[in-house]
């Protein structure tokens, strides 16, 4: 990698990473994998910089990769790492309106499938139009409608009465 392609990949992180790391956690809904999965991904993303750059979007392709890793480490059985000691650093924050709120959604997200909670994050807190959830999950339009529209009556006894939703319906 040279120099300019080395100072361009750096900007793109800059930009991107409170968005995939957002996207990240609300996927794991724990802030170590959190972390874990937003590094692979950059990982991957940057040994394949100098294509990713020419890329229409490259944005998108660190979104698929962001995906597939959380696929791929769902579906591992066990894992190698041990966790380390809780008590080396504070947990990293994500400003929200009501932090009581935020770990509410948190909590409804986890009793979801990997996939209905892809489909959610991508369509509702990643702002994607169906059709590009479709295209970053590689699953059909109408799978990401079913999946949303299910996924989302799982989730509304879940929050309670006094959650307000913030989309248009």
């Amino acid at each position: 990698m040279t120099r300019n392609d080395a100072e361009e990949f750096t900007e793109f992180v800059r930009a991107t990473a409170p968005r995939l790391h957002r996207a990240a956690l609300l996927l794991t809904g724990d802030h170590h994998l959190t972390d874990d999965l937003t590094q692979a991904t950059y990982a991957r993303v940057y040994a394949s910089w100098r294509r990713v750059s020419r890329a229409d979007d490259p944005l998108a392709y660190a979104r698929r990769t962001l995906l597939n890793t959380y696929f791929s480490h769902r579906r591992l059985r066990r894992n190698s790492e041990l966790p380390a000691d809780p008590t080396l650093g504070p947990e990293p924050s994500v400003p929200e309106d009501d932090p009581t709120t935020r770990l509410d959604l948190l909590d409804a997200l986890a009793t979801l499938p990997p996939a209905d909670r892809a489909v959610l994050v991508l369509r509702y807190w990643e702002d994607r139009s169906v059709a590009e959830t479709a295209h970053d999950l590689g699953i059909s339009e109408g799978a990401v409608r079913t999946r949303s529209l299910r996924a989302l009556q799982r989730l509304r006894p879940l929050l309670g009465a006094d959650f307000i939703e913030r989309t248009p319906s």
